[in-house]
């Protein structure tokens, strides 16, 4: 006898393995991309316009001898950037922006994370002095210069406590071109140290306590449970802060511009973004000035690039 199949089969549903088999149906295209274009074509058309648009106009520019009283306009190629490797204005601005960067990246956030894990208490008083640390980030970066400008004058009140202290002649914090650079680099670390605070803290809500009494019983003190356990644990804080910070200090200009307008002397503390908008309103050299702007922009992106993927790597490998 033969074995009868008693598996029952629907109406019009075929097996698993007959040739009859039918797809499942697929969806029309057309609401899901009417949504897409719906939900993301204006934040596109608004970056294309105020991102992709001025930068393929900048590049355009730098091929060019443009000026802006100047109605001739000639194509010169890449002569903009060969005559960018000779100018020692603008190497001496990436030098100067180089210190100021490499000092900005590395303070904020070696102070960042001492205060985080000193403010990460509970009560109202720690609640205040993070809103404390905070509020320069929330302050006009040309009001912060001004405050400090009249601060670290030569006959402001640093000088006047130092001067009361028995110091003759105390230093010109700005007007020195030794310390004028060291000095700005400070105003902007100090404004950078509540951004750095906030995301250094928010890193510390995630660490779970299970693991820093789990290594407070096998006997490890407060700076190896610091160390093996909550500095691992803020890597993605660490990879925020140093790119946010390495792009903001990059292109730094309203505090040059404020606190010592490039000097004291000449380009002492003339940064990249600086020198591009002298060259562009100031010599009214439009198509050099952009050839400027087109290598802050490929220097920025390299930088926080190599960055975000050396941070990221070490992410993943603790």
């Amino acid at each position: 006898m033969t074995a009868v199949d008693t598996t029952r089969r629907g109406p019009g549903r075929a097996t698993s393995g007959s040739p009859g088999r039918r797809s499942a149906p697929r969806r029309p295209a057309g609401p899901g991309l009417w949504h897409f274009l719906t939900f993301a074509a204006p934040g596109t058309l608004i970056y294309l316009c105020l991102v992709v648009l001025p930068i393929g106009l900048s590049f355009g520019y730098s091929l060019t001898n443009q000026a802006l009283l100047r109605p001739d306009t000639q194509i010169v190629g890449l002569r903009n950037y060969r005559l960018l490797l000779q100018d020692e204005t603008f190497l001496e601005s990436l030098r100067v922006t180089s210190i100021l960067t490499l000092i900005v990246v590395i303070v904020p956030n070696v102070l960042g994370v001492a205060i985080a894990v000193l403010l990460d208490r509970r009560g109202w008083l720690y609640n205040a002095l993070r809103s404390v640390f905070f509020t320069p980030m929330v302050i006009s970066s040309v009001v912060i210069s001004v405050i400090w400008t009249r601060i670290l004058a030569d006959d402001g009140p640093v000088n006047q406590a130092l001067r009361g202290l028995g110091v003759a002649e105390p230093p010109g914090w700005l007007s020195d071109p030794g310390l004028a650079l060291y000095s700005l680099s400070s105003i902007v670390c100090w404004q950078m140290l509540g951004f750095c605070v906030v995301v250094y803290l928010a890193g510390l809500q995630g660490v779970p306590q299970e693991l820093a009494e789990a290594a407070a019983i096998d006997g490890a003190g407060p700076v190896r449970r610091f160390r093996s356990v909550t500095w691992p644990l803020l890597a993605p804080a660490l990879t925020i802060n140093t790119v946010v910070l390495l792009i903001s200090a990059f292109k730094i200009f309203d505090h040059v511009k404020v606190i010592t307008n490039g000097g004291p002397g000449t380009g002492t503390t003339a940064t990249v973004a600086f020198v591009v908008l002298q060259e562009g309103f100031v010599e009214n050299r439009t198509g050099y000035a952009s050839a400027e702007a087109i290598v802050m922009l490929v220097l920025i992106a390299a930088l926080s690039v190599v960055t975000l993927r050396f941070l990221q790597r070490r992410e993943v490998q603790l």
